[in-house]
C-alpha cells in the first residue's frame, strides 16, 4: 500500500528525518504519534506530495510520489489540521469543487458527493455556508473531501482538535467506520484517541521511529517494566518485611492514604516475564494482613509514549534540536531561529532532588 524508504529532510543544518522506514498496509488504521518537532507533520506532507524530502523514497501502490504523483496522489485523501475550506460556499457547492478538481468522472460527480455527505452525516447542512457550520461539521465537510475519488488511503492530521467531547466521540466512530473500506492514518496528540481506534501505532521522535506494532506488542516489547499495584492495611515496616522476603520484587513504593496511618497504596516492580499476584497475596495472608486490592499495572498509551520518546531525546545530542517547518522557504525566512537553545531552569542534579519511598531486596 504505502512503502517509505530512508525518509530524510533537512532544513539547512538540521535533519528532521533521519532514514525513515516503514510499511502501511490495507485495511488497517494507523496511529501515527510523536512530540512536538519529532518530524510528524514534514513526515505527513511527504506522504500527500506537498513536501518534498531531501533523500528517499514514498511509494503508494507502486506509484513513486515524486516520479508519478497523479496515480500516487490519486490513491490518497488528506484532511490536513487546518480543513481547507472555502467558507462563502456550502457543503454541497465546495465538495462539487473539490470532486471536479480531483478529477472525478462528471456522470459520477453529484452521486459521490450525495455519497460522502451521507457517510459523513452532514447531508442536513448541505446548503448553509460553511462559514455558518459548527467546527465539528467544519470537520465534517474536510473529511468527506478526503473521501472523494474513493482513494485507498486516508490521511487524518488532528481530525479532532478544538472540538466538543460529543463531536470527538461522533469523529472517532467514524473514523472506525471508514476503517472498514479504507486504511487510515490518523495523526493526534490525544493519546487516548490513538489507543481507542487505531490498530497499529507508529511513534516517532528526533526524526526516527522508534516503534511500529500493535499496542499490546509495544507494551510488551519495548516497556519492560512489570508492575503491581496493592493496597495492604499495616504499617510500613511490616509491608516491606514482607515485600523483601520475596524473590523477584526489585522494588516497591508506597504512600499513605489521607486519613489513615496503616493503609498504603503500593506500587511494586518485579522482574520481566515474573507473575508474582499469587505468591504476594499468600505472602500477606501468611502474615495476617488484610490486602484491600491487588491488581496488575497495565501501561497506559501515555506510559509508553513517555519512555519511548525520553530515551531517544536522551540517545541525541541537545545540539540536534530543532523546529519543525513545512518548507524549505519557512526555515529560510525564520529570523527568530536560535541555535543556542539553553534550558536555563534545568537542575543541575537531575533527579537527584526526587527521593522516592521504596526498598529493595538486592
Amino acid at each position: 500500500m504505502i512503502e517509505v524508504k530512508n525518509l530524510t529532510k533537512k532544513y539547512g543544518s538540521n535533519t528532521v528525518l533521519k532514514g525513515l522506514n516503514f510499511t502501511i498496509e490495507s485495511g488497517k488504521i494507523y496511529g501515527f504519534l510523536g512530540p512536538n518537532g519529532a518530524g510528524k507533520s514534514t513526515t505527513m506532507n511527504i506522504l500527500t506530495g506537498c513536501l518534498a524530502p531531501t533523500d528517499g523514497a514514498v511509494l503508494i501502490n507502486g506509484h513513486d510520489i515524486l516520479e508519478e504523483p497523479l496515480p500516487a496522489k490519486k490513491s490518497i485523501g488528506y484532511l490536513p489540521e487546518q480543513p481547507p475550506l472555502y467558507q462563502d460556499m456550502t457543503p454541497w457547492e465546495y465538495l462539487t469543487f473539490v470532486a471536479e478538481a480531483k478529477g472525478v468522472k462528471s456522470s459520477d460527480i453529484a452521486y459521490q458527493v450525495e455519497d460522502v455527505m451521507r457517510r459523513t452525516n452532514i447531508t442536513s447542512m448541505q446548503d448553509r455556508l460553511i462559514k455558518h457550520l459548527s467546527k465539528g461539521y467544519k470537520q465534517r465537510v474536510g473529511i468527506a473531501q478526503a473521501l472523494l475519488g474513493k482513494p485507498d488511503v486516508i490521511i487524518l492530521d488532528e481530525p479532532t482538535v478544538g472540538l466538543d467531547p460529543k463531536q470527538i466521540t461522533e469523529i472517532r466512530d467514524l473514523i472506525i467506520e471508514l476503517g472498514t473500506d479504507h486504511t487510515v492514518i490518523l495523526s493526534s496528540h490525544i493519546l487516548s484517541e490513538i489507543s481507542a481506534v487505531c490498530d497499529h501505532v507508529m511513534i516517532i521522535s528526533a526524526g526516527e521511529l522508534v516503534a511500529s506494532d500493535t499496542l499490546d506488542n509495544i507494551r510488551r516489547n519495548y516497556v519492560t517494566e512489570n508492575l503491581i499495584n496493592i493496597t495492604a492495611k499495616c504499617s510500613f515496616d511490616k509491608l516491606s518485611e514482607i515485600l523483601t522476603s520475596i524473590n523477584g520484587v526489585i522494588r516497591f513504593e508506597a504512600m499513605l492514604l489521607p486519613g489513615d496511618e496503616e493503609i498504603n497504596d503500593v506500587k511494586i516492580e518485579i522482574e520481566e516475564n515474573l507473575d508474582l499476584r499469587e505468591t504476594i497475596f499468600k505472602a500477606f495472608a501468611d502474615a495476617k494482613v488484610a490486602l484491600l486490592r491487588l491488581t496488575d499495572s497495565s501501561i497506559s498509551l501515555e506510559e509508553v509514549f513517555l519512555k519511548l520518546t525520553e530515551i531517544k531525546a536522551d540517545e541525541t545530542n541537545e545540539d540536534d534540536d530543532f523546529e519543525e517547518y513545512e518548507s524549505d522557504e519557512d526555515y529560510e525566512e525564520d529570523t527568530d531561529y536560535d541555535d543556542n537553545n539553553n534550558d536555563d531552569n534545568d537542575d543541575e542534579d537531575g533527579d537527584d532532588d526526587y527521593t522516592p519511598l521504596f526498598k529493595s531486596n538486592n
